[in-house]
């Protein structure tokens, strides 16, 4: 079987197994999990003398943490929650601001915590790398065991030359 029929296969497996909680979830995670990733490779980029003079964001010459824009897009999704329609609650733009949000401050959470400016200690941010990154993707695979299963399920039989007679999706 071709790969254009896996991704048919695999879209089905999704439309049906997936219900819209679950797709509020993967979104949000996937919105974490890339956002995240974003900012610490953005971040590492301004350090290395790359982008802006000054490096970062600043307004009227102060510093502004990328926290700041994950508490704006925190509370735009508290506002929509509150008085949006609930269309617009399980829009897709909302769980990705509310995972993107979430990443933003949870990559300054030392600096929330401390009131110290310690982004680039090397004490514990290893492992706060490591730890972050495996709960985004352990985030995606829980918020959707279902979807993944059933995914394994028709990579398996695309990789054996074919679908099994009477496999359900």
């Amino acid at each position: 079987m071709s790969d254009a029929g896996l991704v048919a296969r695999l879209r089905t497996v999704a439309r049906n197994r997936i219900g819209p909680t679950e797709q509020s979830l993967i979104v949000a995670w996937c919105g974490f999990g890339t956002t995240f990733g974003a900012t610490r490779a953005l971040t590492h980029w301004i350090r290395a003398g790359h982008g802006p003079a000054g490096g970062g964001m600043s307004a009227g010459g102060r510093h502004l943490h990328h926290y700041n824009i994950g508490i704006l897009l925190l509370a735009a999704v508290g506002a929509v929650a509150l008085r949006g329609e609930e269309r617009h609650r399980r829009h897709p733009v909302t769980a990705t601001a509310y995972g993107s949000g979430t990443a933003l401050i949870v990559d300054e959470l030392a600096l929330l915590i401390d009131l110290e400016d310690v982004y680039w200690a090397r004490d514990g941010r290893t492992s706060v790398d490591a730890a972050i990154g495996l709960l985004a993707l352990g985030g995606v695979y829980l918020a959707a065991v279902p979807f993944w299963h059933g995914a394994a399920r028709e990579v398996l039989a695309t990789r054996s030359g074919g679908r099994r007679r009477g496999a359900s999706v």
